[in-house]
């Protein structure tokens, strides 16, 4: 029988070589240049960003286009790898990796009874451009409901329509002029580009027709109903915040971009303010100080870790790992939520569908991508849609709960390897899939956009170099089964309907899972078992150090990204999220990223008393007007920013037409 350790090792293998090759082959000087380290290091700076990732390369980005302030970037991580490039490689960082934590949960008690362990694997990113680097590349902001909820909760200023300027600005979106186009940004650093697919994709959009649903843009104003994917790729690379922000601001010379260097902890003076970090570097320990503000953005699951480590968190957790205790902060590491999903539903299909992953090692299409930036490898490998409902009961029809996420290709067809990469015990996946392991299928992935399980993160010392412990208690609100029995129910549908069950000839794939088969397929209880064996986490972690008002005991910074019981620190990445957003986080991570910088300019720039008034009475419109032209860094960051002609097109119509023309959506200048 295989051995799971082995096979998650065998990519990691081969990695020194595909990075040579791609070195070769892709043009990769000017980004490494961008992010050398600097000659030497000042006595001091005015802010230092602890974490390179999606936020801190914004935040960076941003503050250092101020010319008199001096910027430190410490990230733990490197440079992006050569593979990150590619957006079809994206799924080689499932494996351990250079470029990732390689973080595991710890074992569930409710769940993952089909994974090693009752864990699973955690790739979350340890470069510039932290998981925005590795990840699938998915852009999407989220409810409008979420933000309003926010401020509901006591935090004013991140209302929608307080936010949706800083999505704006961050965005250069590509697509075509559509009825929503007022939501879009075309000349924000951040390449958004919109995806056709193919068949399937075009299936699942004529399945959500076929249901009642209409084809929207998910970043308009609704929510609900079925999308294609907008991707943040650039002429057929990724377009993480590394490349997008830092790497054209990284040549300034009042911000240092220190990569490789581990945050230890932070440094705080007898008045309980931040003044430095302590860090390691090359093997050595050394101190950077901070006369400005001191911004933690090393993500949901090290932001807590490293407030711990500093003396700011739960004093009892703190006593037991002999951590003196700077401010009792009960919230650091509680609030943890993430996206919880179910793998395993699969559809096999009938013989003549286009698959085009059988195309990955044809030499003509290596070849397109390397010498045009086009065909299969400029998207992650296959087609996806994805699908949005309100499926609780009692739940706010305009304010989903679950999303539907469509892959052309199964846990079945991707054989052990994809096992290996989710942590799924491999005699269990063999079991399970055995009689149609490699053959073509697909999936729809029902997960919880709004989970009601709550986790936490731990220390498991107080040793800075240890992993926290992560443990999001997946199900201990045994609500979330049955939201996810929805999305369950749901899926089989859209498997059911003509486009894909007559056109495709897909077939649900009935045999029952091993440990519950006491149970009759279809029925609650076979879905209760499924769901405790097969959900996991989809990497989406937030809430860890959520914001809120003085009132909530458990909030751990002030709507203006501020530690309690502290000054000079802030924290600026997922985990301030008090609930989780209605999407793939890192579109929101950008937008707090963004949101946070305007804080800190007000904070530390004087204003004139008129507009001091317009901003703490909210952003009025003649505000959101100076935001949409005011986009862009201090120096170009793109060619082509506006996106081209501009046109009305119908979703399906745009399908078609891009699927008979080359990767680029207008000519390229």
């Amino acid at each position: 029988m295989l051995d799971l350790r082995q096979v998650r090792w065998v990519l990691p293998a081969v990695l020194p070589l595909i990075r040579f090759l791609l070195s070769a082959f892709l043009n990769d000087a000017n980004r490494e240049d961008a992010f050398h380290p600097p000659k030497y290091l000042l006595p001091h700076y005015d802010f230092i960003i602890v974490g390179g990732g999606t936020a801190g390369c914004v935040l960076a980005a941003r503050l250092s286009e101020v010319e008199d302030w001096n910027v430190l970037l410490l990230e733990a991580g490197g440079p992006p790898p050569p593979e990150s490039v590619v957006p079809a490689l994206s799924r080689l960082f499932y494996f351990p990796n250079s470029a990732t934590w390689n973080y595991k949960l710890a074992p569930q008690r409710y769940g993952l009874k089909h994974f090693i362990n009752r864990s699973s694997p955690v790739p979350h990113g340890k470069v510039l451009g932290g998981s925005a680097t590795v990840n699938g590349m998915l852009y999407v902001r989220g409810n409008r409901k979420d933000f309003d909820h926010w401020a509901s909760l006591g935090n004013p200023v991140w209302d929608y329509q307080s936010v949706l300027p800083y999505f704006k600005k961050s965005e250069g979106y590509v697509g075509p002029t559509s009825s929503t186009q007022s939501y879009h940004g075309r000349t924000g650093p951040l390449i958004v580009t919109p995806d056709a697919g193919g068949v399937f994709t075009e299936a699942f959009l004529r399945a959500g027709q076929y249901l009642g649903y209409n084809i929207i843009d998910p970043n308009g104003p609704e929510q609900i109903g079925f999308a294609p994917v907008d991707y943040t790729i650039n002429q057929g690379e990724r377009w993480s915040p590394a490349l997008a922000y830092l790497a054209p601001a990284a040549r300034r010379p009042n911000l240092h971009v220190l990569h490789s260097a581990t945050v230890m902890r932070i440094i705080f003076n007898q008045d309980k303010r931040a003044v430095g970090v302590v860090y390691k570097y090359h093997g050595e320990v050394s101190t950077a100080i901070a006369s400005k503000e001191v911004i933690l953005s090393a993500g949901a699951l090290a932001s807590p870790k490293l407030l711990m480590l500093s003396g700011l968190g739960p004093k009892d957790h703190l006593h037991q790992h002999g951590i003196d205790v700077l401010v009792d902060l009960p919230g650091v590491g509680q609030n943890l939520q993430d996206h919880l999903c179910l793998y395993g539903l699969t559809w096999t299909l009938k013989p003549g569908v286009p698959n085009e992953i059988r195309n990955v090692a044809n030499l003509k299409v290596v070849s397109q991508y390397i010498h045009h930036r086009r065909g299969i490898y400029t998207t992650p490998l296959g087609e996806y849609g994805h699908a949005w409902e309100s499926l609780s009961s009692g739940g706010d029809p305009s304010w989903p709960d679950v999303q539907l996420y469509m892959v052309s290709a199964g846990l079945a067809q991707e054989g052990i390897l994809a096992s290996a990469a989710l942590g799924i015990d491999p005699r269990k996946y063999l079991g399970y899939y055995g009689p149609i392991t490699g053959r073509q299928s697909m999936t729809i992935l029902p997960y919880l956009l709004r989970p009601k399980s709550r986790g936490t993160i731990y220390l498991k010392s107080n040793d800075p170099f240890d992993l926290p412990v992560i443990d999001p208690k997946f199900f201990s609100n045994p609500e979330d089964i049955d939201t996810l029995i929805r999305g369950i129910e749901m899926a089989i549908k859209i498997g059911k309907s003509p486009p894909f069950s007559k056109h495709l000839g897909a077939k649900l794939y009935t045999e029952p899972l091993e440990g519950c088969k006491e149970h009759r397929f279809g029925s609650k209880p076979y879905w209760i078992c499924y769901i405790l064996n097969m959900a996991s986490t989809f990497y989406h972690f937030a809430g860890s150090c959520k914001m809120g008002p003085a009132s909530d005991p458990y909030g751990v910074v002030d709507q203006f990204l501020r530690v309690r019981g502290v000054s000079g620190l802030r924290v600026v990445d997922a985990s301030v999220m008090p609930v989780v957003v209605s999407a793939n986080p890192m579109a929101a991570i950008i937008m707090i990223a963004e949101r946070a910088s305007d804080f800190i300019r007000r904070t530390w720039i004087p204003v004139e008393p008129a507009e001091k008034n317009k901003i703490t009475s909210g952003i009025l419109e003649n505000y959101h007007a100076t935001l949409e032209t005011d986009c862009r860094l201090d120096r170009p960051l793109h060619g082509n920013a506006s996106g081209g002609r501009s046109r009305q097109i119908d979703f399906l119509q745009f399908i078609r037409q891009r699927q008979k023309r080359s990767f680029f959506l207008f000519p390229q200048s």
